[in-house]
């Protein structure tokens, strides 16, 4: 007896009524994809989402909506369905929305100019458990996501200790380290002491492990 595999389900919500059709006949006719709802607002898409008993697996959600927007639907999308993936398919690629659509729970960014193949490629990665962007948003989003990583502490290493600190690390002795830096051990062994204060640890393997958590070197 063969098993016939329902299509994943895909709503879309979208005000351009044109664009709106154009979408669900992409969808209709990928293999493996269907799209039996489509909506105007957000509204209307969390009222039959909480009716439903058979809700989508991926919404794709435009972020310039009539009355509530993309961007405040997103979490209330989420919170009515938790399994549900949603792909962002806006015009606007600027980094304020495209963060604050990751924040809110969006699965991935396109943008409407994206071809069809790669709006019905983005579904199935999402399926899959990826996050589709396109590669200009993708590096849009790991600059400001750069720009928040907080930076190293400044714990007043000087050049010397800096890079007796990275011999350290490498798994160099004092010995070692006085022969690749051309220093004396007792030398070597007041960096050392200097560097134990200055991170605040007692002991080498403390050193090493603050450096290495931190990105020290």
């Amino acid at each position: 007896m063969t098993t016939v595999t329902e299509p994943a389900r895909v709503w879309t919500i979208e005000d351009n009524e044109s664009y709106r059709r154009a979408i669900v006949r992409v969808v209709d006719a990928a293999a493996g994809l269907s799209c039996p709802a489509a909506f105007a607002t957000c509204e209307d898409a969390l009222t039959e989402l909480t009716a439903t008993r058979k809700p989508p697996a991926v919404v794709l959600l435009d972020i310039g909506l009539p009355g509530m927007s993309g961007l405040d639907g997103i979490p209330r999308l989420v919170a009515a369905s938790p399994g549900i993936r949603i792909i962002v398919l806006t015009v606007f690629d600027d980094d304020e929305k495209i963060f604050r659509a990751i924040c809110a729970g969006a699965t991935g960014y396109l943008l409407k100019m994206s071809p069809v193949e790669e709006i019905t490629a983005a579904i199935r990665e999402v399926l899959a458990g990826g996050s589709p962007m396109n590669a200009r948003i993708a590096r849009r989003v790991l600059e400001m996501f750069a720009k928040l990583a907080p930076k190293p502490t400044d714990y007043g290493l000087t050049e010397r200790e800096q890079g007796v600190l990275e011999l350290m690390v490498m798994g160099l002795i004092k010995k070692e380290i006085a022969s690749e830096l051309t220093l004396s051990v007792h030398t070597v062994d007041s960096h050392i002491r200097n560097i134990y204060e200055k991170l605040q640890v007692h002991t080498r393997s403390g050193a090493v492990a603050k450096a290495l958590r931190e990105k020290l070197v």
